[in-house]
């Protein structure tokens, strides 16, 4: 079985800057032998779950700001930066990189936490569109929608990490 420092090492920040969620699916058991993507995905995703609002809000509030400043100023997490890379959002104009500072500014005034999507398989226009429609949002909504896509962003990052099955 792996050690718990071992394990919090590895998985510790597959929900941003939050190791706390590793170690406590350890703590309470829900780790075995089989380190597959399942089997550490959904203890997880239910140490996040259990968590307070407030730890959960501190899980969303983790995660930068897409195209923000920490990505100008390179000190994004290695995960970030690659994710947001992916979706193109290193390569904006100037006045693409002016809209979604205008809308992660706006984001966070209405809801109190960064704007949160996993960015797989999406470009910037379509990251862009998403961010508009959901600005809408109630604050409950938008609360459930960002932690589920947190979810999905710990599951992408645990599917580069482990095998399937």
């Amino acid at each position: 079985m792996i050690r718990r420092d071992e394990f919090v090492s590895r998985f510790g920040g597959v929900f941003e800057h939050s190791p706390f969620i590793a170690e406590r699916a350890y703590d309470d058991g829900f780790i075995g032998d089989e380190l597959t993507v399942d089997k550490v995905h959904i203890p997880l995703v239910a140490i996040f779950r259990a968590a307070s609002e407030e730890e959960r809000l501190g899980v969303l509030r983790a995660h930068p700001d897409l195209a923000g400043r920490l990505a100008v100023a390179g000190e994004l997490t290695e995960d970030s930066k690659k994710e947001q890379a992916s979706a193109g959002l290193d390569r904006l104009s100037g006045e693409e990189h002016a809209r979604f500072t205008e809308l992660n500014a706006a984001y966070v005034q209405k809801f109190g936490f960064p704007f949160i999507i996993a960015v797989k398989g999406l470009n910037k226009d379509d990251i862009l569109a998403a961010f508009e429609k959901r600005i809408g949002n109630s604050r409950d909504e938008e609360l459930a929608t960002a932690c589920a896509e947190v979810e999905k962003i710990a599951l992408l990052r645990l599917t580069s990490m482990l095998p399937e099955k």
